[in-house]
């Protein structure tokens, strides 16, 4: 019986684009009978390190050409893009290969490798993974989509919100966000690397060093925001008319927000969660409230609305095209509608020139009755559904995440397009959003195992005999209430050439069968029992393989056996080195926060910057008026 899938620049600023991509591809992992651990050979760094060499000099020789005139296509696509998007030519080409290009060939290099991982376990190498490359040309083109707008400025002050680089060469704010951004997704890979090495292979989509990537990324798309603001005002001013295409932009780019805050909850797509499941409401809540919030002040009526069927429409077709068309794991997604109408509905009370009360009445009503929209979805699709045991704390926590969310996003909205004046909110109202985020989020990290872990004796009956042997486990729990009001209590099955997701039935009090058979054979099988209960993330070894790599010995299934529940990270993660210093683990994190806080606070300067910008503007028109740049493509003089 087949296991069932779960559905798996200026001188300064030009220069330094080489170090961030000759470091960004990984190595290649050494050769050998098993998969490493951590770590990659030194060789294919080399040639990983060449080819990522070769690529940025294409890139600085494309620039280079342009800013000569021997390189005319670019000013042509610079011209086109602002003619049919009535956008200036330096945001409206960079806007379409950022939102049409750049970000949906990584999202779904990051869901297929999050499917090929689920299923096939660690890579032989990186380079030996295709899902890395779709990742890295990606991620690339990101970093490329802001240098194209800085080299696409010319001699003139592109707008009132561009930064003069030390070379003489005007940067668009956007542009330089952008840019942060990339940078910061490219870096990840070599910092994972270096994170493999020191602390083994980290498994979790939530390592720090694959926030980064992700973090990155998402925020480049506000980068994209505030270039598209750029591109369509003259100091405050808009296009006196909007071409049809631009409708469309309008649409993937506020679309494309939420399929980025999306993706920090792909654990819970897939399943196979490693953190408390009171998680999935909060980053729900949270990227509804930013992201459709933000999207409705943005664009005005229909704005969310929109985002939410752009969202499906992307995330639908990368479910198709990574579990039936690819054939791995296939992810779920949330729909976002109801959230979306409620948003919409608050947005008919307090329209944009009330942003900040749209944002906070609307992320209540996301918080309470977004989550019960989302927990009757969740039951008719997750593979891990939510229990009624989740509810007093998940609605706790998502209307804390939801209303901080649609602060943050009302703020976002309006910084990007504050078209008409909007009332003044308080000075301390989108910090405290910012804290409220961060202190709902630190309440649901803390995994501990509790006084005392219950013990399991596991009956095995056979259904399909060796060499690939599948069996149906029966649970006897002691003490026998230590599933009660469980949030999840599954038999998980992974890495063997599939995934299996199965709920453990009560039979009796403290007896439990599990509704699917899994596999226990083989050399990357791993089947465990899978038990959160109040704050506890708790694992118990059904089968897993012997693994020279790490070196761990490997735990077979007999027909009967005992065997205490342990922290569940232990088992999902077990290539992770236990020997590190406690010193150094702190430094690393610490490290990666420091990233983090740069880039956010790189964002919010620029979010603050622009709206400052118009709202001067707007104050004195005349004078932004004299002071605006010509209506010119911004290309350089001989394009």
């Amino acid at each position: 019986m087949k296991p069932r899938s779960v559905g798996r620049i200026g001188g300064g600023a030009v220069l330094a684009v080489p170090l961030f991509l000759i470091a960004a591809v990984p190595a290649a992992a050494d050769s050998g009978s098993e998969p490493p651990a951590g770590g990659g050979a030194i060789g294919q760094v080399i040639g990983a390190t060449l080819g990522a060499a070769v690529v940025t000099a294409a890139l600085l020789a494309l620039i280079a050409g342009h800013r000569s005139g021997r390189v005319r296509f670019l000013g042509r696509a610079a011209r086109w893009c602002s003619r049919a998007f009535g956008l200036a030519g330096w945001a409206g080409l960079p806007i379409v290969l950022l939102v049409g290009v750049s970000l949906l060939v990584a999202v779904f290099g990051m869901y297929w490798d999050i499917s090929l991982h689920l299923d096939n376990g660690r890579d032989p190498g990186p380079l030996a993974n295709p899902a890395h490359y779709f990742i890295l040309a990606g991620l690339f083109c990101v970093l490329a989509s802001g240098v194209i707008a800085i080299a696409l400025t010319g001699e003139r002050r592109p707008s009132d919100t561009a930064i003069r680089l030390p070379n003489g060469w005007w940067a668009p704010l956007g542009a330089l966000v952008i840019c942060a951004c990339g940078a910061v997704s490219l870096i990840a890979f070599p910092l994972d690397d270096i994170w493999h090495r020191i602390f083994g292979q980290d498994v979790t989509l939530w390592g720090p060093t694959h926030l980064l990537l992700i973090g990155g990324a998402t925020f480049s798309i506000l980068g994209a925001w505030i270039l598209y603001a750029e591109g369509s005002r003259r100091a405050g001013q808009t296009p006196p008319r909007r071409p049809r295409l631009l409708r469309s932009l309008d649409a993937v780019v506020v679309g494309a927000l939420l399929v980025g805050l999306s993706t920090f909850q792909a654990e819970f797509d897939f399943g196979v969660p490693q953190f408390r499941l009171v998680w999935q409401p909060i980053l729900l809540a949270l990227a509804a409230g930013i992201g459709l919030v933000a999207a409705r002040v943005r664009n005005g009526r229909g704005g969310a609305l929109t985002a939410a069927l752009v969202f499906i429409a992307i995330r639908g077709f990368l479910a198709l095209l990574v579990g039936p068309i690819i054939g791995q794991t296939t992810p779920h997604f949330p729909l976002y509608l109801v959230e979306a109408g409620l948003v919409e509905l608050v947005g008919l009370r307090y329209d944009a020139r009330r942003p900040m009360m749209l944002g906070a009445v609307a992320g209540v009503l996301i918080g309470t009755v977004g989550f019960a929209a989302e927990y009757g979805w969740q039951a008719l699709i997750a593979y891990i559904p939510w229990p009624p045991s989740l509810i007093a704390e998940g609605v706790t926590c998502a209307l804390v995440a939801g209303t901080a969310g649609g602060v943050l996003g009302a703020w976002i909205g309006r910084s990007v397009a504050p078209r008409e004046r909007s009332k003044r909110a308080p000075r301390w109202l989108v910090p405290a959003a910012g804290l409220a985020a961060v202190a709902v989020m630190t309440w649901a990290l803390p995994m501990p195992n509790g006084s005392q872990l219950p013990r399991a004796t596991v009956s095995v009956h056979d259904v399909a005999p060796p060499p690939h042997r599948e069996v149906v486990v029966t649970a006897r729990l002691r003490p026998a209430n230590a599933a009660d009001g469980a949030r999840w209590f599954v038999v998980t099955a992974w890495q063997g050439g599939g995934a299996v997701v199965a709920p453990m039935n009560r039979l009796a009090p403290g007896i439990y069968r599990a509704a699917r058979p899994v596999p226990v054979w083989g050399p990357k099988w791993k089947s465990t029992i899978r038990l959160q209960r109040g704050r506890a993330v708790l694992g118990l070894p059904i089968y897993m393989p012997r693994d020279e790599a790490i070196p761990v010995a490997g735990i077979p299934a007999p027909a009967r056996f005992t065997r205490p529940f342990e922290r569940d990270k232990k088992l999902l993660q077990r290539e992770q080195k236990g020997n590190v210093p406690g010193f150094l683990t702190l430094a690393a994190y610490l490290f990666v926060l420091l990233i983090w806080s740069g880039m956010v606070a790189i964002v919010s300067w620029a979010l603050w910057r622009l709206a400052k910008s118009t709202r001067a503007a707007r104050r004195s028109p005349g004078r932004a008026r004299r002071k605006a740049p010509r209506r010119t493509p911004a290309t350089p003089a001989r394009a």
